[in-house]
């Protein structure tokens, strides 16, 4: 029976939710997007879990999307991006209305649609090494993973466009300071922090937990309709030149050509390296 790509465990009233390619620094391929559904569906219709924690396994929490994944789609590869956000979007909406808080354990890196988990969690804790990037324009593509809804909201539209165009990373000190975490302790004991406050969450009163979360995401209205927009554009940049030499760039571990003007994207997507690790 081959190990599942996301783990859901109980201890006690507190769900952990576990990203669990650690080999692939738990990139986001259409079977962990599907398995991360199916894991907050099985949370959220559980009463008996009144907080959800969600972790990666290995030493990081997720590094985005699994570019190797799309590049082997070839010119089909807007067709899987939609199914895979698809998918990853209907997750994060069932985390953001359920009535469990839910809070995010930072372990390593969150990057790309990584960080959007982040995002859509009540509360984060992080290590002291942790690093947040999105990295989308660096390979030429887009945002998705709700990140240009909810993290506008919060870190402001000005941070939010210094990491979309610059393409660099925070640290941990500065993801307290923007907002974007609540916490930040030593590497050793992001997991057991996010634990303690989750079981401090789950003598709560879950009910009127969950009606606040919804009253706040109530205040913010679209953020569906803002993922379905999400899906579309990166679907959509997938195939553009810009969106395959960024890809094929990332995976040949080279600078990107984005140059204007560019005829060809050099080498078939189905014929890249197989080595190195595969963000978004």
């Amino acid at each position: 029976m081959s190990t599942p790509s996301v783990q859901v465990e109980s201890r006690g009233a507190v769900a952990l939710v576990t990203l669990n390619r650690p080999d692939s620094a738990n990139t986001l391929n259409i079977e962990i997007a599907m398995d991360l559904l199916a894991a907050a569906m099985t949370c959220g219709r559980n009463p008996a879990v009144r907080a959800v924690v969600l972790t990666g396994a290995g030493r990081q929490f997720c590094l985005g999307g699994d570019l190797r994944a799309m590049a082997s789609r070839g010119g089909a590869v807007d067709g899987y991006l939609r199914e895979l956000t698809g998918y990853l979007h209907s997750a994060i909406s069932h985390f953001v209305r359920m009535d469990a808080p839910v809070i995010a354990a930072v372990n390593g890196t969150a990057a790309g649609a990584g960080v959007g988990l982040v995002t859509m969690a009540d509360l984060a804790v992080c290590g002291e090494s942790s690093r947040f990037k999105l990295a989308y324009t660096g390979v030429g593509l887009t945002p998705d993973g709700g990140t240009s809804f909810l993290l506008p909201r919060t870190i402001g539209i000005k941070r939010t466009m210094e990491l979309l165009l610059l393409d660099r990373a925070l640290t941990s000190g500065e993801a307290l300071e923007w907002g974007l975490v609540n916490s930040v302790v030593e590497d050793s004991q992001v997991l057991d922090e996010a634990l303690r406050v989750a079981e401090r969450l789950s003598a709560g009163p879950t009910q009127a937990f969950g009606r606040t979360k919804r009253l706040l995401a109530a205040s913010i209205a679209g953020f569906e309709s803002q993922m379905v927009l999400e899906s579309e554009t990166i679907a959509s940049q997938a195939v553009t030149e810009q969106g395959a030499e960024g890809i094929n760039a990332f995976l040949q571990k080279r600078k990107p050509d984005f140059s204007p003007g560019r005829v060809s994207v050099g080498r078939d997507s189905r014929q890249l390296l197989s080595s190195g690790t595969d963000e978004t």
